[in-house]
């Protein structure tokens, strides 16, 4: 009997779907090939990009119409033949995340694209007018106005939460393309079809899987672009004020002495593990002032807990990878651990399930000092460093930091965290470090990237 043969996911170009010869297997966690992913070159991406930056975008109202109706599709509807379910289902697959999370992420994105014009709005300057066409510019007014007309995206494969961000340059008159990750290219290919069958053409929208060399391809043909990644891609790109970059979060807690840290233990907790503790937005580091033993060893305790569960599994919270990979990750977690104290994830981290998958089950580490190389390292499963804070440090060790959610009584410190240029967000008090509320910004709003005030005064 022949062998199945497996999905292939087309390129989605101007002309409408497209196959290419050269294509890449898409594996679940288990090492199992799941899909085919249409490779395009760079001609291809080159001539897409191209026709994007002819076409011109719907009006106002009609872009914020259909992102809407394409977020009802991406939450409900069968796209590509394939149900939510079964969407669903395939993503925890192959990108390892517990269902549960991507169930929450499906909703998540659909609420989020549902207000894009409230987010839009709210990072809108509030001396500026949306239109050249109102009557404040008559006797002259800045107008919000784009920086280009294309955008590039170089997604993640690590959360399909990544995709609720870029669909606000559609909504603000730019042509999209997205080059998916190969780890998980289902979620922007079930959101790019559905905003196609909303009403966005395939010259406004596109879905552009690529080899490395064609991703910077594509860069080069947008006007600007987010990428996403680690250090490496930070050497590469940081220079380029083209590129918008999503890189390592590094987010931390801090406990100062005039605060007891027991009753926020649970949020401690959720910070560090919560949606399986791969996003940018989890915690990485605790600093405590005063001795941080008691606290490391009562949350290992609660992360210890923990269920070692298949992704696809309902009551799975913890990230699954490809055994080869957990198991490299692991090596990697007890060569930088070495000399420090392990409270939990001292043997290993990979807990194999017989299938050719592992789960990344939580690790806790005390460091002698705030400073120490350890607190600067991120890895995509529940990792944390928990160290002791000296108040004459100041907010030094806190500086590169997504977000720092501040356990303290402590105003003047407060503004201090608040006024660093290179903290993203402060939450003070009892407030998760993964908190992000409808229209505030994650890391700066995208929109200050896209678009720029000019002056406009009219007869």
């Amino acid at each position: 009997m022949a062998a199945a043969q497996l999905p292939v996911l087309d390129a989605l170009g101007a002309q409408g779907p497209f196959r290419a010869r050269k294509r890449a297997a898409v594996t679940d966690v288990s090492g199992t090939p799941v899909a085919e992913l249409s490779l395009v070159p760079s001609l291809f991406v080159d001539r897409t990009v191209k026709a994007l930056h002819r076409a011109r975008p719907l009006d106002a109202d009609q872009r914020i119409a259909a992102i809407g109706r394409a977020a009802d599709l991406f939450a409900t509807a069968e796209i590509a033949g394939q149900s939510v379910e079964a969407y669903e289902h395939t993503v925890s697959r192959v990108g390892g995340v517990p269902l549960s999370v991507v169930r929450a992420t499906t909703a998540n994105i659909r609420a989020r694209l549902g207000r894009v014009y409230d987010s839009l709005t709210q990072a809108r300057p509030g001396g500026t007018a949306e239109d050249w066409r109102s009557p404040l510019t008559r006797t002259g007014r800045a107008v919000w106005t784009r920086r280009g007309h294309t955008f590039a995206v170089l997604a993640a494969g690590n959360h399909p939460g990544t995709h609720s961000l870029w669909p606000e340059a559609l909504a603000l008159g730019y042509r999209v393309a997205v080059r998916p990750s190969r780890r998980e290219p289902f979620t922007p290919y079930r959101l790019i079809t559905a905003l196609r069958e909303a009403g966005f053409g395939n010259d406004r929208v596109a879905f552009l899987p690529t080899d490395h060399a064609e991703a910077d391809t594509l860069l080069r043909a947008a006007d600007r672009s987010l990428v996403y990644g680690g250090e490496d891609v930070i050497r590469k790109y940081g220079g380029d004020p083209d590129v918008l970059l999503q890189g390592p979060g590094r987010s931390k807690i801090l406990v100062t002495a005039d605060t007891d840290w027991r009753p926020y233990l649970d949020t401690i907790t959720a910070s560090v593990a919560g949606h399986g503790g791969t996003g940018c937005v989890n915690t990485t580091t605790v600093l405590v002032e005063g001795d941080p033993a008691p606290l490391a060893e009562a949350l290992a305790d609660r992360l210890a807990a923990l269920p070692v569960l298949p992704p696809e599994d309902d009551k799975a919270v913890l990230p699954v990878q490809n055994a080869a990979t957990a198991r490299a990750l692991e090596a990697h977690l007890l060569a930088q651990a070495a000399g420090t104290r392990a409270w939990l994830g001292g043997d290993g981290v990979a807990a194999d399930l017989g299938d050719g998958s592992a789960v990344l089950t939580p690790a806790v580490h005390q460091l002698d000092r705030a400073d120490a190389p350890q607190a600067g390292i991120e890895l995509p499963f529940p990792c944390v460093w928990v160290a002791p804070y000296d108040r004459a440090d100041g907010i030094a060790p806190l500086r590169g930091s997504l977000v720092v959610t501040a356990l303290t009584g402590d105003e003047q410190l407060l503004d201090e965290l608040i006024t660093e240029p290179t903290i993203g967000n402060v939450h003070a008090g009892d407030h998760p470090t993964y908190w992000m509320g409808p229209g505030l910004p994650h890391d700066g709003y995208l929109a200050e990237f896209l678009m720029r005030s000019k002056t406009v005064i009219r007869d």
